[in-house]
């Protein structure tokens, strides 16, 4: 899979992932909180399969 969010993408992702997977533990404790994994685990592996339908691609391209 190639990569396909840029660093400022994958960062918010991760941080919005946790935000909403701490609202399992903390605040309305509910399950809707575990749809976090989503946007967490494309932000670690850096690959979002709805960019990849779209056409996006949110990473610089390599210097020559």
């Amino acid at each position: 899979m190639p990569t396909n969010e840029g660093a400022l993408d994958r960062i918010i992702r991760v941080v919005a992932g946790l935000a909403l997977i701490s609202l399992v533990f903390i605040g309305p404790q509910t399950l809707w909180g575990w749809l976090g994994l989503v946007p967490l685990l494309t932000g670690l592996f850096g690959f979002c399969p709805a960019y990849a339908l779209l056409g996006l691609n949110t990473c610089r391209a390599p210097k020559p």
